[in-house]
């Protein structure tokens, strides 16, 4: 960004110019990058001489030694405009919390920045007026107190009391253009209601010093380019690029330094604000002081603004020019690639926030919460309608990351990419958020399940033998009674000087005595893989110990908590996992098959040298195992 502010004094004749003295450059502590900077002084004959004051701010002092019809003072500044967060800085640990007190030899650096503001004569300090305003519209945190195991309580971080103070001037004050001269007192700013940025910042810096913060007065430009995009949640910002003197208070924060407020905007100072004269008082900060004999005069002002590069963002990405450039580029790397054979897969997970509340958990740590839940599913559907028509939603459970409670919810969509359907009837699919109803009993909806395993293993071609119900484990229940610390004693609970627990027949005895109680299946179990000797499905009879299937315990679906390790003894034979690249031919026709009895019989293969699904470990929240799954059928809890 390149700004140019021009001042120019044309004269009805030639006239005596006193000594002036410049505070337009950037401050050595401007946060914004100043990759250069000019300035240029007519009539040529003059004599410049940069210093920094007292406050370390530079000036130019300039002398004219012979009369001039015109003083022109030109000022160049090429800035990189890079967002800037306002709050990133350190704080001290004894300044985090509002209040505090500066240590004594930094109270005595800042005293002329601690030094209240008079309202009326020297030394009378604040109105009253402004301070039954700071009564009335300041936070007033309690004290700060630390225990005996070094936590601290009370007090308001000041962060937060920043925002609030800068905030309440913000609302008070409304904003004008003034003309006149010098800057209003904060008595008469509040009185009307009304300043210019000048005025609001010096109302600001009294109310940071009558609230024991060192505070200062600044002078700079402030330089606002127009966004790339309407806002989605709040007003524009301006029309076209732009910049103007302006001026705004800085706060002295231990660790941070100085932070700036601006009280027109109540926002805090960012990359837009260029500081070039800090100092305890705004006599000190005037951008260009100085003096001329008596003489009719014309001034001229300008001060503008342009973009000199722009990297392409998301807002505002290439030109068609360049994007063809990049395709053209892509292009002659695909055919570098396709001449050597050289193959590549692509994977990752895009991350979407919401434009709205981004603060609430549900956009910062939980794995769940009702908008995040309504924007997946509306993000679902309309990608679903754009390529997988005919496809399916699947909802399920995904990433579960440590330190949260539950697993993430995952939604699927799986669809083909010839366009012929998998799923035709949409209608018959559910949505796990819908309000049901659910009116079945459980015996009724595990009723329900068993009829849908068995129905989708006969068009496997798997026998009702070897569909299996799966039971959430007694044993577990019993384990959990028993740590219980109060109320009954379990009946069923198992002495550990039991002389059966010494043998494995004893114990496969308590076993099968719990066995036999199960209750209500929690869902059906189907068996199957792809046929390693030919194509289709098959299936394996599970040599289960115990009667019944029993699931790990846990919370999460069926699918994920079967008891693998105890279909066999030994490890699935190991497989070869096919190319992604493999040429794997056409898939077979989407059309309905003619029904069960039509289907092929799936062979039964031996449990120990089949590819069957099993896993030597599992744990409660799931178990994991290789590509081919058994199937399951559950009911709805």
């Amino acid at each position: 960004m390149a700004l140019d502010h021009r001042t120019t004094y044309r004269f009805e004749r030639p006239v005596t110019i006193h000594p002036h003295t410049v505070r337009l450059r950037p401050a050595p502590h401007s946060r914004t990058p100043i990759e250069a900077y000019s300035l240029d002084i007519t009539p040529k004959n003059h004599f410049i001489n940069w210093q920094q004051d007292a406050f370390g701010n530079y000036l130019a002092r300039l002398v004219f030694p012979e009369p001039a019809s015109e003083l022109s003072i030109n000022v160049g500044v090429v800035a990189d405009m890079t967002v800037i967060n306002p709050f990133d800085f350190f704080v001290e640990d004894y300044a985090e919390h509002v209040p505090f007190s500066y240590p004594a030899d930094l109270r005595s650096d800042l005293e002329p920045y601690l030094r209240r503001v008079d309202d009326g004569a020297p030394g009378s300090g604040p109105s009253a007026q402004v301070l039954e305003w700071i009564d009335q519209h300041v936070p007033k945190p309690e004290p700060v107190t630390v225990d005996a195991d070094g936590e601290k309580s009370g007090g308001m971080r000041i962060v937060d009391f920043l925002v609030a103070v800068n905030q309440a001037v913000q609302r008070d004050v409304a904003y004008t253009v003034r003309l006149e001269p010098g800057v209003q007192s904060p008595d008469e700013t509040l009185t009307k209601a009304l300043g210019s940025c000048r005025d609001s910042a010096w109302l600001l810096v009294s109310v940071l010093r009558e609230l024991g913060l060192a505070a200062r007065f600044v002078s700079g430009y402030l330089v606002q380019l127009t966004s790339d995009i309407s806002s989605i949640d709040g007003p524009d910002g301006p029309a076209a690029d732009f910049t103007d003197l302006h001026a705004w208070a800085e706060v002295y924060v231990p660790g941070a330094g100085w932070i700036g407020l601006d009280a027109t905007s109540g926002l805090f100072a960012g990359e837009g604000h260029i500081p070039l004269s800090c100092t305890p008082h705004p006599s000190a900060a005037a951008p260009i002081s100085g003096a001329t004999d008596f003489v009719g005069v014309d001034f001229e002002f300008s001060n503008t603004v342009r973009r000199v590069h722009e990297d392409p963002r998301v807002t505002k990405p290439y030109s068609d020019e360049q994007w063809e450039q990049v395709a053209a580029l892509g292009r002659h790397v695909d055919s570098i690639l396709s001449d050597r054979d050289v193959r590549l897969t692509m994977g990752g997970e895009p991350t979407f926030v919401s434009a709205f509340g981004t603060a609430t958990p549900q956009w910062e740590s939980a794995a769940d919460g009702p908008e995040k839940r309504e924007r997946a599913a509306e993000l679902a559907e309309l990608l679903r309608r754009r390529w997988a028509t005919g496809g399916i939603t699947h909802h399920g459970q995904g990433k579960w990351y440590p330190g949260e409670p539950l697993p993430r919810w995952q939604i699927g969509l799986t669809w083909r990419t010839d366009g012929e359907p998998l799923w035709r009837d949409p209608a018959l699919l559910d949505e796990p958020w819908s309000p049901g109803p659910y009116l079945d009993t459980p015996t009724e909806a595990a009723d329900k399940a068993r009829v849908l395993a068995h129905a989708i293993a006969a068009r496997l071609g798997i026998g009702d033998d070897l569909v299996l119900p799966g039971y959430e484990d007694p044993l577990d229940t019993v384990l959990a009674e028993a740590r219980q610390p109060r109320g009954d004693r379990p009946e069923d609970d198992v002495e550990p000087d039991d002389p059966a627990l010494a043998s494995e027949t004893g114990r496969a005895g308590i076993v099968d005595r719990h066995d036999a109680t199960v209750g209500t299946p929690a869902g059906w179990i189907i068996p199957v893989f792809p046929d390693p000797d030919g194509e289709g499905w098959a299936t394996a009879r599970w040599r289960m110990r115990r009667r019944h299937v029993f699931l790990t315990s846990g919370t999460s679906p069926m699918g994920l908590r079967l008891p693998l390790s105890s279909v066999a003894w030994g490890e699935a034979p190991a497989e070869t996992e096919r190319s992604t690249f493999e040429e794997r031919g056409d898939l077979p026709s989407g059309e309905p098959s003619g029904g069960a009895e039509s289907v092929r019989p799936a062979p039964v293969l031996p449990i120990d040298t089949s590819p069957a699904p099993r896993s030597s470990s599992s744990s409660a929240r799931g178990t994991s195992s290789r590509s081919s799954r058994p199937c399951s059928a559950s009911r709805m809890p």
